[in-house]
């Protein structure tokens, strides 16, 4: 039986990043507010704790405004690894966490690491960004929006303070339990932990697009001569097909490519280089399919990425004509 944790976070921030051994932390939990829901997205419990700090011992100014708490309302809080234990423990065998926005997770395994509990699993956890969502459902799907924001275009009452995790967690549970099962089918990734083997990579096709988490990397070099990565294959076929757009990258960070499938149309493909926590490098790809009008707008911005990168280019070309 599923159980959803709609869950939020606040966390106090130093003025510089805490350290232990190899390992640091910029920002420091001191709440956990959750809401426990059915499979038929019910409530069916909720979970609330305070943290006494133990790495920033001053609460930076803007965060206590945000958050309305001060150091004196955590004085008396637990640790967080009693915290941290006692939330897991509530929220069962294989919880779907859920949150809005994909800060929270990664945040909270971070804490997890830092103060060496283990980690939530050995690879990228499932999880649903409900921010996202919100916009799929209700939006453009790309925009993302405020908590609060969401609420007043849902009509909902606002009878409980923003800013304080429990009541963040109840909003937020509130509006994930508006979605059919279909907005439901777009599961987020939380990265912290990467896949550091073929079989832990995570490969799955969404009704629009296909996404790929590669396992980790010593440089980009070996990214960009893989070929199952950088390769532009149907991903409803499977067959290799022809590039119609090159590679090419605006940044070094972002590759961008584009082919044609006889069965599907064209096919745009992009490449996005991460860090992962230990150092390495991975990649997150995403296909998915384009209109014709998508594909000429690719080839303008392919030559002018390359108009920028090689600005002499057409001035030589100019100098060669010329002389000939």
């Amino acid at each position: 039986m599923q159980n959803y944790i709609v869950f939020d976070l606040e966390w106090n921030q130093g003025e510089a990043p805490a350290k232990r051994g190899d390992k640091t932390l910029t920002f420091e939990i001191v709440e956990i507010g959750a809401v426990k829901l059915n499979e038929k997205k019910e409530k069916i419990g909720e979970f609330s704790r305070l943290i006494k700090p133990q790495v920033h011992r001053q609460m930076h100014k803007i965060t206590g405004k945000l958050i309305h708490l001060t150091m004196d309302d955590l004085k008396d809080g637990d640790s967080f690894e009693e915290a941290a234990s006692d939330f897991l423990a509530w929220c069962g065998q294989d919880p779907m966490f859920c949150s809005w926005g994909p800060l929270d997770l990664t945040e909270f395994q971070r804490n997890l690491d830092f103060f060496n509990l283990p980690l939530l699993s050995d690879r990228p956890v499932a999880f649903y960004d409900v921010q996202k969502l919100y916009s799929l459902a209700y939006d453009d799907g790309k925009t993302r929006k405020a908590l609060s924001t969401a609420v007043d275009e849902l009509e909902l009452i606002k009878d409980i303070p923003f800013h304080r995790a429990l009541s963040d967690a109840e909003y937020t549970a509130k509006i994930f339990s508006k979605f059919d099962e279909k907005i439901l089918e777009k599961v987020s990734f939380d990265t912290y932990v990467t896949p550091k083997t073929k079989k832990q990579e995570i490969k799955i096709t969404f009704d629009t697009y296909f996404k790929y988490i590669s396992r980790e990397f010593d440089s980009k070099d070996d990214i960009l001569e893989n070929n199952e990565i950088m390769s532009t294959k149907c991903y409803i076929c499977h067959k290799n097909i022809r590039r119609k757009v090159k590679w090419f990258s605006p940044n070094g960070k972002h590759y961008y490519a584009a082919a044609f499938c006889d069965k599907h149309g064209y096919m745009k493909a992009k490449v996005r280089i991460k860090k992962a926590e230990d150092g390495k490098l991975f990649v997150v790809k995403t296909c998915k399919f384009i209109a014709p009008e998508d594909l000429e707008a690719m080839k303008t911005r392919q030559k002018k990425t390359k108009k920028r990168q090689n600005p002499d280019e057409g001035f030589c070309l100019l100098q060669i004509f010329e002389l000939s």
